[in-house]
C-alpha cells in the first residue's frame, strides 16, 4: 500500500505488483531525494508508472500524495510531476507557450499560468530561450523544459526518470544544479531513476535498489557501501606464490600478482594487514586502499555490475 499521512509521508508502497514488479514495500518521506537504481528489466519504470498512475497494479494498493492512485488517479495526478524519458514539449509552440498551455491544463487561470511559467524559466535559466521553439533548444537545455513542465503546477513530488541520460558531464552537472536549486526553492520532495551511480552516490540522500523486481537494498549511500561492500584493500608481490600466501592471511583473492580483500575499515585494517604479511615472509610490493562504490553494492548483491552498458540509448 502506498499511503500517505499529511505533509510527513509523501508515499507508502506495500506489495504493489504487475508483471514486471513481484511486489514492493516502499516508504518516502516528505522532502526527500530519492534515487531508484536497478538495471534495465529491473522494473524502475514499471514502478514509476504505476506510482504515477500511468499502469494499474495487479496486486496490492498504493496512496501517493494522499490519494489513493488506483481509486483516485486524478487526484494524484494532481499533486505530483512527472518528467519521462522523452522529451514533454512539442515542437510547435514555444517554450513560454508550452509552459503557459500545460499550466491551463491543470487548471491555473490564464494570469496565474503566465505568473508561474515566469517563475520557472527564470529558476531555469531558460528566461533568454522562452520564445524559441523546443526543437532549436540544446539537449540539456530541453531537459531544463521538461523539468519546468512537470512543475507548472507546484506538485508536492516530482518523479524524475532517467533525468540526465544521453547529455554530455557538462549538461548533466548543470541538470543536477538546477534539479538541487529546484528542491531548495520549493522544497518538492524528488524520486528519480538514473544509470549514473555517481550522481545517487553524491546527490541523493537515499538509495531505493531494485532487481528483478523486488527492492534489494535501501538506505544510504553511505550506509550501503559500509553495510553491503567495505572498504578494498589492493596489494601486489613479486610472486604469484606469495600473493596465494597473501591471499590466504586476509581471506581476500589472488589474480596473479595481485591480491584483494574486502574490509570495514581499510585505513585501520591495512597496518594489521602488512605487519601480518611481513611475520609470514610476504613481501607487499605496493599497497594501496579503495573506498566501495554503489557498483560494488550491487556486484555484492547481486554478483553481477551495473554499468553502463545498461544505460539506454
Amino acid at each position: 500500500m502506498i499511503h500517505a499521512r499529511g505533509l510527513t509521508r509523501v508515499f507508502k508502497v506495500k506489495k504493489q505488483t504487475v508483471e514486471a514488479v513481484r511486489g514492493i514495500d516502499l516508504d518516502v518521506e516528505s522532502g526527500q531525494l530519492v534515487a531508484f537504481l536497478g538495471p534495465n528489466g529491473a522494473g524502475k519504470s514499471t514502478t514509476l508508472r504505476m506510482l504515477t498512475t500511468l499502469l494499474p497494479p495487479t496486486g496490492g494498493t498504493a496512496t501517493v500524495a494522499g490519494h489513493d492512485v488506483g481509486r483516485e488517479p486524478a487526484k494524484v495526478r494532481a499533486r505530483i510531476g512527472y518528467v519521462g524519458q522523452k522529451s514533454s514539449a512539442g515542437e510547435n509552440f514555444r517554450a513560454r507557450d508550452e509552459l503557459v498551455i500545460q499550466g491551463r491544463a491543470y487548471g491555473l487561470g490564464t494570469s496565474q499560468a503566465r505568473e508561474r511559467a515566469d517563475e520557472l524559466l527564470d529558476l531555469l535559466d531558460l528566461g533568454p530561450l522562452a520564445q524559441r521553439k523546443p526543437g532549436t533548444l540544446s539537449g540539456g537545455q530541453r531537459r531544463r523544459l521538461d523539468i519546468a513542465l512537470g512543475l507548472i503546477h507546484r506538485p508536492d513530488l516530482l518523479f524524475l526518470d532517467e533525468p540526465s541520460t544521453g547529455l554530455d558531464p557538462q549538461s548533466r552537472a548543470d541538470i543536477w544544479t538546477h534539479i538541487l536549486r529546484l528542491r531548495e526553492a520549493y522544497g518538492t520532495t524528488l524520486f528519480l531513476t538514473t544509470h549514473y551511480l555517481e550522481e545517487a552516490d553524491s546527490m541523493a540522500e537515499r538509495v531505493v535498489i531494485i532487481d528483478n523486481g523486488r527492492i534489494i537494498a535501501d538506505g544510504t549511500a553511505a550506509q550501503l557501501k559500509n553495510d553491503l561492500a567495505g572498504d578494498q584493500i589492493t596489494i601486489t608481490t613479486d610472486t604469484e606464490q606469495e600473493a596465494e600466501t597473501a591471499a590466504r592471511i586476509g581471506d581476500g583473492t589472488a589474480e596473479g600478482t595481485t591480491v584483494r580483500l574486502r574490509v570495514g575499515n581499510a585505513a585501520a585494517a591495512l597496518p594489521e594487514y602488512l605487519r601480518a604479511l611481513e611475520a609470514a615472509g610476504v613481501k607487499a610490493a605496493t599497497a594501496e586502499t579503495t573506498r566501495p562504490t554503489l557498483d560494488d553494492v550491487f556486484l555484492t548483491l547481486t554478483g553481477r555490475s551495473l554499468t553502463d552498458d545498461d544505460i539506454p540509448a
